[in-house]
């Protein structure tokens, strides 16, 4: 029905425009479409679902007057690119041994200074600074051979 009426709608808007020379009232289109207005209504509530424009149309009283509507929607998430290193370091970090996953999950879960993890170590805080370099060079050569 909606389907219909859109059709309809959109013929009658085009023999109006044609014949006023401006945009025709709901009342004139409810005329020509022998409906209610309350249907007319719902007829272009319908047919907004299916209006597009292009993505370089230029947006009407922007502000630098070179605004495109690309410029409004779809940019690329930078937490996104968070998950995909997330993704690819999980199973690198679950073939590390028990003691060396402790030490990344302490340090970055945590937020654990070298000195707390080298008391829960009972190691030097040179000690645990050495060990979590040594881990973030294995990971990111993981992470740069994997591309």
């Amino acid at each position: 029905m909606l389907q219909e009426a859109r059709v309809q709608l959109a013929r009658a808007n085009e023999e109006l425009r044609s014949r006023l020379g401006r945009a025709p009232t709901t009342g004139e289109l409810s005329d020509l479409m022998s409906l209610p207005e309350d249907e007319v209504v719902e007829a272009q509530l319908a047919s907004n679902g299916y209006t597009s424009a292009s993505l370089d149309a230029a947006i009407a009283g922007s502000e630098d007057g070179e605004s495109v509507l690309a410029d409004f929607i779809g940019d690329e998430d930078a937490a996104l690119e968070l998950v995909e290193d997330f993704h690819a370091l999980a199973p690198m970090i679950a073939e590390l041994g028990e003691r060396d996953r402790r030490i990344i999950h302490w340090r970055f879960v945590e937020e654990l200074t070298q000195a707390e993890i080298g008391e829960r170590l009972g190691v030097s805080q040179m000690h645990v600074s050495r060990l979590i370099t040594r881990l973030l060079a294995r990971l990111r050569e993981g992470m740069l051979c994997g591309d």
